[in-house]
């Protein structure tokens, strides 16, 4: 029986030293958000207003 416990205590022992250890670290590079979207988007409704202008200015165009 002292056996028995010995070889568990031992192979809890083991077992402990055995786990893996988690890291977190910071990155090395900031992360960088791409804001052109909205700026895309402002070009394109700004040219389409002056689209939609001409074609109402010259409707013989197309």
């Amino acid at each position: 029986m002292r056996k028995l416990a010995i070889g568990a205590t031992i192979a809890a022992l083991a077992m402990a030293a055995c786990s893996p250890t988690v890291k977190i670290e910071a990155p090395d590079k900031p992360i960088e958000i791409n804001l052109n979207v909205k700026i895309d988007q402002e070009v394109r409704i700004k040219l389409d207003r002056e689209v939609e202008d001409l074609i109402a200015d010259n409707p013989d165009l197309f």
